[in-house]
């Protein structure tokens, strides 16, 4: 039998950044997502955001490509966030996303990282946030895909 333990920090923003989900009802969408995950097989460690995006950081099976992981959190909770009347200006997720792989060392300080989303943007915007992901993992010159919006 194999044994893996597969932990991404998922990020995904709104489409065109708009600042749609509101702090009031942040909770309710994280509740939400955090139903789809587990019913895909994978156990949400961690989520936060702000009004203009969400960071998820999830284990998942190897059975699982994150890419659809992440497909069917975005496509079940744009459905469910515009039929709940909770976001009145959200209009759906931006196409792109990103996803970085971490060990089970950096678990905690992942967890912490994303607790602490409110207080970390009051000193770095969000560009500079994915820029400095980007950077450290060595794909600095995709960061500008991850804001085109399609």
């Amino acid at each position: 039998m194999s044994h893996t333990k597969l932990l991404s920090h998922i990020i995904f923003r709104t489409k065109r950044s708009q600042m749609a989900i509101h702090p009031d009802h942040a909770k309710e969408l994280y509740c939400y997502i955090w139903g789809i995950i587990k019913n895909m097989n994978c156990i949400l460690l961690q989520i936060n955001g702000m009004p203009d995006h969400l960071h998820l950081f999830v284990q998942y099976p190897p059975t699982l490509a994150v890419s659809d992981l992440v497909r069917t959190i975005k496509a079940n909770s744009s459905q469910w966030a515009k039929k709940s009347g909770y976001f009145p200006l959200f209009e759906g997720w931006a196409s792109e996303y990103a996803a970085f792989s971490y060990s089970a060392r950096d678990r905690q300080m992942i967890i912490n990282y994303i607790k602490n989303q409110q207080t970390h943007h009051q000193q770095v915007s969000f560009r500079d946030e994915v820029l400095r992901l980007y950077e450290e993992f060595g794909m600095e010159d995709r960061c500008d895909f991850f804001f085109a919006d399609q």
